[in-house]
């Protein structure tokens, strides 16, 4: 999965203030041809990143190219069952990344239309966010 090799400060704060807003940044296909695109703001952990991109990669079979747009950068802590109020804050559990609506999660090239948008939906799926499946446009 998906994980930094170091950090700053093993604890930061969750920063939900920053689910408000569209992508100032990573809105455009910037690799590939076809990507998915977040339709809705939220929270992704790196376990839902990882179930997306088996379930791309699944379906294409060892074909054509994906890039990955995000990253769980963020360590989420949680404090353990039953432990009373106080006492700090508890151990981080797991790394998440706030997407933004309009973000590119997914790109792919290498493939046809209809096969890059099948993974692209299956992917979809895995994800706690609307999304939908976004092309370049061609002149």
């Amino acid at each position: 999965m998906l994980e930094p090799k170091k950090l700053k400060h093993r604890k930061q704060q969750r920063m939900r203030g920053a689910f408000k807003g569209k992508a100032q940044r990573g809105h455009n296909l910037a690799f590939g041809s076809i990507g998915l695109k977040a339709q809705t703001t939220g929270e992704l952990t790196a376990r839902q990143i990882e179930a997306a991109r088996r379930a791309m990669t699944r379906s294409v079979a060892r074909g054509g190219k994906i890039w990955i747009r995000i990253f769980p950068d963020r360590p989420v802590s949680k404090k353990a069952a039953e432990v009373p109020m106080g006492s700090g804050k508890g151990a981080p559990e797991y790394f998440a990344t706030v997407v933004k609506q309009g973000a590119i999660l997914f790109e792919m090239d290498g493939l046809s239309e209809e096969a890059a948008r099948h993974a692209l939906l299956l992917a979809g799926y895995k994800l706690p966010m609307k999304t939908k499946v976004v092309t370049r446009i061609t002149h």
